[in-house]
């Protein structure tokens, strides 16, 4: 049975699918989908029935159900937004759609129809601070966190208590945490077992790992380590960033050194020990692994093209296997597994 990824094509607007080969790697396209507006961000919902796509160009969210049989998305619903969405993702349960807005300066809750589909006005619209990158729910569902970068932004990551009955957001005391370094923590995982995040920082090219207190929903740096090698000095940020399922190896794109870095992961600690890194396309924005850790997909948004890896299981290594056209300025991949 391949797996499904899905390809978000900012100036193509569309949304590319295609099949993986869960032995050996390979995509096969299959179909593009139009999404006028310029699909920027994407999320699956946890049942694996819809996606969701915001769009930069024309601010908005869409949902689409997927064919269980071919991958395919068929558009259910939309709804129009003051502001464009830089990162989205549900809830836990799948009962909301969270949205963060970098210009807007905003974090949004949607509720999600019975039929999966968004339209709805938010249940939460909410002011936080220009550099809003992501937003997403811990693994309990009570707690969310809103990180914003630096210079642009607050470099401070926001803490919510979340209701995962109505949708609504608390502040939490206190409401930041805001690192003393120039980091602008921008993206972030959720250890599969541990109870740690790990944020990419943008500005800081580096890696920060965080004890997350399940009591109080607050969280607590314990480590940063950069993603760059010794003497780099060229301009570089970082953008996303991937835990594997078995929580054993983490992944961190360098955009402008070009190359995904590499960290082993203490199964006791959380700590992380750098272990390498492996160049990829130009400007590697979006990366995904596929369900079982056994390859890494990464997008490079100024080439157009993708990478695909196959990862050692005993050292987490990166190990080029081929290149593939994708589109004009690729910026976000999902990857799922269908019951068929």
């Amino acid at each position: 049975m391949p797996y499904y990824m899905y390809v978000a094509l900012q100036e193509d607007d569309q949304i590319s699918v295609l099949t993986i080969d869960p032995q050996t790697g390979t995509l096969t396209p299959q179909v593009k989908v139009s999404v006028p507006g310029g699909p920027f961000t994407m999320a699956i919902s946890p049942d694996r029935k819809f996606l969701y796509a915001g769009c930069r160009d024309t601010p908005q969210i869409s949902s689409f159900q997927i064919d269980p049989a071919n991958g395919g998305l068929t558009q259910n619903g939309t709804v129009s937004l003051e502001a464009w969405p830089v990162y989205v993702s549900t809830d836990r349960i799948g009962e909301f759609l969270l949205s963060a807005y970098y210009q807007g300066g905003l974090a949004a809750v949607h509720p999600i129809g019975e039929d999966g589909s968004v339209g709805a006005p938010p249940i939460e619209w909410l002011a936080t601070a220009t550099g809003a990158h992501a937003m997403q729910t811990d693994l309990t569902n009570r707690y969310a966190f809103v990180p914003h970068i630096a210079g642009n932004g607050p470099n401070a990551i926001f803490q919510y208590r979340f209701d995962d009955t109505t949708g609504r957001l608390t502040p939490n005391s206190p409401a930041r945490v805001e690192p003393e370094a120039f980091l602008g923590p921008r993206h972030f995982c959720f250890h599969p077992s541990l109870d740690i995040l790990y944020f990419s920082n943008e500005q800081d090219c580096s890696v920060t790992g965080y004890h997350l207190d399940t009591t109080t929903g607050t969280l607590s740096a314990f480590q940063t380590i950069t993603t760059l090698p010794d003497g780099y000095t060229e301009r570089n940020t970082c953008s996303q960033i991937q835990v594997t399922a078995s929580g054993r190896f983490l992944y961190a794109p360098n955009r402008g050194h070009n190359s995904i870095a590499c960290f082993s992961v203490d199964m006791s600690t959380g700590e992380l020990t750098a272990t390498g890194r492996v160049s990829s396309e130009p400007i590697p924005n979006a990366l995904c692994l596929d369900p079982q850790d056994k390859f890494l997909f990464s997008a490079g948004q100024e080439s157009g093209r993708m990478a695909a890896f196959s990862i050692n299981s005993d050292s987490g290594e990166l190990i080029p296997l081929e290149t593939y056209p994708l589109g004009n300025r690729p910026t976000w991949v999902s990857i799922t597994e269908l019951s068929g």
